[in-house]
């Protein structure tokens, strides 16, 4: 079991440059990729986007690049086939050619201070770099999948337990139910055929058995566990599954028609909110 979240930093040198990359993940239902690259490293964009799928599947992914140049990379160049357009649209003024170039240094993309490309020696070292910061958040993510992992099981075991109370406690509700429905017939006073009142209360008691929902529900929690147990991080099909649960843990509360039978209906939804909360992060 994995975690969705993460968090991966490297940095390695490349020439002049000192290059610095971060990855944090949280948890999403799908891929939700946001990057933060230079200009001139947008065109690894796309090589990023594949590594990370392919190692971290799906979540909420904040990709960062940073880098630091010496002056001569780092220094702005003038642009000049910009300047002199510049120039000769204020030619038309009435000024002298120092305030002209002083005032067409100020227009906007005179300066250039990135280069257009990279090269593929420079592509090379930074996919390895991003592919280090992967292997930290995977092994990130394991780490705090397996402490998910400890936190589910015991959840589950515990709502085995409750199954275990309920069928202790469910073969006491029919004598009950029998009581109560003699006690408002003899409250009435009113005759009644024995044998009629032992028919309606055999298809008043069908309505709230709940023999299938035990065994569906003990059917999902083996299979929950089975599935928790596989070497692949399944959390979208445990969530799956932990939906069913709730189904049949609804379906027993709604056919309880018992006191002390509700009150284990309701430990077990709170047990479950648990679980499904901590399934929103596995992976």
């Amino acid at each position: 079991m994995q975690s969705m979240t993460g968090f991966g930093k490297a940095e390695t040198t490349f020439e002049d440059k000192k290059i610095v990359l971060e990855i944090r993940s949280l948890n999403s239902k799908n891929l939700d990729l946001n990057t933060r690259l230079p200009g001139f490293y947008k065109e690894l964009e796309s090589d990023f986007r594949k590594q990370i799928i392919t190692a971290l599947q799906r979540g909420k992914v904040d990709l960062a690049l940073f880098y630091e140049a010496n002056g001569a990379e780092s220094a702005a160049q003038i642009n000049l086939p910009i300047v002199k357009a510049y120039m000769a649209q204020l030619s038309d003024f009435d000024l002298d050619e120092g305030e002209k170039l002083k005032l067409a240094i100020r227009l906007p993309d005179t300066l250039k201070t990135e280069k257009e490309s990279i090269s593929e020696a420079e592509k090379k070292v930074l996919i390895q770099l991003s592919q280090k910061v992967l292997e930290q958040i995977v092994n990130f993510r394991q780490q705090e999948g397996n402490s998910l992992q400890k936190d589910i099981a015991q959840r589950v075991a515990q709502l085995g337990n409750y199954l275990q109370k309920i069928e202790s406690v469910a073969p006491q509700r029919i004598p009950k139910v029998k009581e109560r429905l003699r006690n408002h017939l003899d409250e009435l006073e009113a005759k009644i055929d024995e044998n009629r009142f032992e028919q309606e209360l055999i298809y008043y008691l069908e309505k709230y058995d709940i023999t299938e929902e035990k065994v569906r529900l003990k059917n999902h929690l083996d299979y929950f566990a089975e599935i928790m147990e596989s070497q692949k991080s399944q959390g979208k099909k445990l969530g799956f599954i932990a939906q069913e649960i709730g189904r049949e843990i609804n379906t027993i509360g709604s056919k309880a028609n018992d006191a002390d039978l509700q009150k284990i209906v309701v430990q077990m939804k709170d047990e479950l909110e648990k679980i499904k909360e901590q399934l929103l992060n596995v992976l």
